[in-house]
C-alpha cells in the first residue's frame, strides 16, 4: 500500500470527518481518479509529435496513454478527422496515489520559483486543475532525450461536494497551496 494511501485511509478521514461533521463514513470525500493530458498544435504538421507526447506521458505515469484525435476538420486549423492531437492518462488506484506523492514529493518542489499552487483553480464541485509549464520537471523525464519541452494539465477528480471540501481533502494529503 503506498504512502498516500495509508495517509487517508488513517488520518485524513479521521480529520475530514471531524472538521465537515460527517455522519456518515462513505460521505468523506476521497481522490477518484487524476488525468495527465497534453495536447499540442504541432501535430497538425507533424505526427511524430504525438509519439513522444505518449512516451513521456508513458514515463511520467507509469501506464499506456491513450491518444487524442480530432472529432472534426477545419480547414482553417489545416486540421483532419482522426487526427492525432495529443495523448491523456486516467489514472486509479495505487498508482494514482503514487502519482501523487511523487508530483507533491519531488516534481513541485523542483519548479523554479515555486511558491506554491492556486487555491483557486477549483470547478465548483471539489475537483482541481493545474497546468504545467514543462515536463521536464519530473525526474522521470531524461532531459537530454526529450525533442521539445511542452506543458500539460493535471486534473484532480474527487468525490467532494464543494471546493472547500475538496481543498481540504487535497491539503490533507499535502498539496502546497498558497495563502489567500
Amino acid at each position: 500500500m503506498s504512502r498516500m494511501k495509508a495517509l487517508y485511509q488513517s488520518e485524513v478521514k479521521a480529520q475530514m470527518m471531524e472538521k465537515f461533521g460527517y455522519k456518515n463514513v462513505n460521505q468523506i470525500p476521497k481522490l477518484e481518479k487524476i488525468v495527465i493530458n497534453c495536447v499540442t498544435k504541432d501535430a497538425v504538421t507533424n505526427g511524430k509529435v504525438v509519439e513522444s507526447i505518449a512516451a513521456d506521458l508513458a514515463t511520467i505515469s507509469g501506464q499506456k496513454p491513450v491518444i487524442a484525435r480530432a472529432k472534426n476538420s477545419i480547414a482553417s486549423f489545416k486540421l483532419r478527422e482522426g487526427q492525432a492531437l495529443g495523448a491523456s492518462v486516467t489514472l486509479r488506484g495505487s498508482r494514482m496515489y503514487e502519482f501523487l506523492d511523487r508530483l507533491i514529493s519531488f516534481s513541485l518542489p523542483r519548479v523554479k520559483d515555486f511558491r506554491g499552487l492556486n487555491p483557486k483553480a477549483f470547478d465548483g464541485r471539489g475537483n482541481y486543475s493545474l497546468g504545467i509549464k514543462e515536463q521536464i520537471m519530473f525526474p522521470e523525464i531524461d532531459y537530454d532525450r526529450i525533442d521539445k519541452i511542452r506543458g500539460m494539465g493535471i486534473s484532480f477528480v474527487t468525490t467532494a461536494n464543494t471546493n472547500e471540501e475538496g481543498r481540504d481533502l487535497l491539503k490533507m494529503f499535502g498539496m502546497p497551496f498558497k495563502d489567500k
